[in-house]
């Protein structure tokens, strides 16, 4: 009965025409947009701007790729620097070999020169980006899947990984410690959305939970793996470093939740002092706005105020020359005979004058 299993790529690289496309660059470079559009929806969650997450990204990736390559080759020296060995090939980054610690490390640096110059505390930076980094770390893994590299110890479970004879490797089946660490770490980044939801977590310790989760899978995931390493007391380098990083991130948030509980109210001080000067500016044009709209309102009442006594004089005016002619003329009947009267005086006067 054969047995179920995970093939591996034929190869790592797809050509697109002249142009190379190695799957682990792909995977890299897949993981830094995820890390970056999945922070800046963090960031601007947090009360900062668009935008921010990506320039600061843009310090921080370049160090941290240096700092991962430089960890992995410091670290497996013999690869690159031993009798037979050709030192050039520590600059082929294509090849596989970023150790995440350096990367981590060296992007730390990059992080803080870029927050410096935009005037963020790193912690909260480093809060927002936690989870896109964990899950960046979740899709660069499978770049080891197509380099059939980092692979744990033989099994025959279900979803053992088939691995092909090369002149550094052996045919066989083996755990896929790169699935492994890729899953655990979508579970780290899911846990870290929920605790700082949950505890409002802030001041660097939702990075800290991050750095502290991975630890302790990673620990267990190193153990399993089989390809060469350097040992101390019978562990393996990354699995002290994974013990020592993992107590100190603890030890983190715990004097960090004491001193300085609570999260940050402002992330971005410069845009916060933007929008409050924009927001004064706003009340008093609006102040303005209605002193303009009172004056011209009291302008009007005034005019109202003033025909309506126009008005009133008008019409006293014309009611007092009506009474002056109605007593004129009522004066003029009293004093003068009518014309009757004078016709009737005439007359007699006549009659009287033709008998004498």
């Amino acid at each position: 009965m054969e047995l179920a299993y995970i093939p591996s790529p034929s190869t790592g690289v797809i050509h697109l025409g002249p142009i190379p496309l190695r799957g682990y660059a792909f995977c890299i470079i897949l993981g830094v947009f995820v890390a970056v559009w999945y922070g800046n929806k963090r960031w601007i969650a947090r009360g900062g701007t668009a935008g921010t997450v990506a320039d600061i990204a843009v310090w921080a990736v370049p160090f941290g790729l240096v700092g991962g390559r430089l960890y992995h080759v410091i670290t497996d020296y013999q690869l690159y620097f031993s009798e037979g060995q050709d030192w050039v090939d520590a600059f082929k980054i294509w090849e596989g070999g970023l150790g995440i610690w350096g990367a981590i490390a060296f992007g730390a640096v990059g992080a803080w020169i870029g927050c410096r110059r935009r005037g963020i505390p790193l912690p909260a930076y480093a809060d927002a980006i936690a989870p896109g980094i964990v899950l960046a770390q979740a899709i660069g893994r499978w770049g080891n899947w197509f380099n059939q590299e980092l692979y744990g110890k033989p099994t025959d479970l279900p979803w053992a990984l088939k691995i092909t004879a090369s002149a550094n490797r052996e045919a066989g089946l083996y755990h896929p410690t790169f699935l492994y660490e890729s899953l655990w770490c979508v579970g780290v980044a899911v846990l870290v959305v929920w605790a700082d939801r949950r505890f409002r977590l802030g001041h660097g310790r939702a990075f800290a939970l991050y750095v502290a989760a991975y630890c302790a899978g990673r620990a267990w995931i190193e153990y399993m793996r089989v390809d060469e390493a350097h040992h101390i007391l019978g562990l393996r380098l990354n699995v002290w470093t994974a013990i020592i990083v993992f107590l100190l991130a603890v030890l983190y948030m715990v004097i960090s939740a004491r001193v300085r509980p609570g999260r940050e109210e402002i992330v971005e001080p410069r845009a916060a002092a933007k929008d409050a000067a924009g927001s004064e500016g706003g009340a008093e044009d609006g102040s303005a706005k209605d002193a303009d709209a009172k004056a011209d309102g009291e302008a009007s009442e005034a005019k109202a105020s003033d025909a309506e006594d126009g008005s009133g004089e008008k019409t006293g005016d014309t009611e007092s020359g009506d009474a002056v002619r109605d007593g004129a003329e009522g004066d003029a009947g009293k004093s003068g005979p009518s014309a009757e009267d004078v016709g009737h005086g005439a007359g007699n006067g006549a009659g009287s004058a033709a008998k004498g």
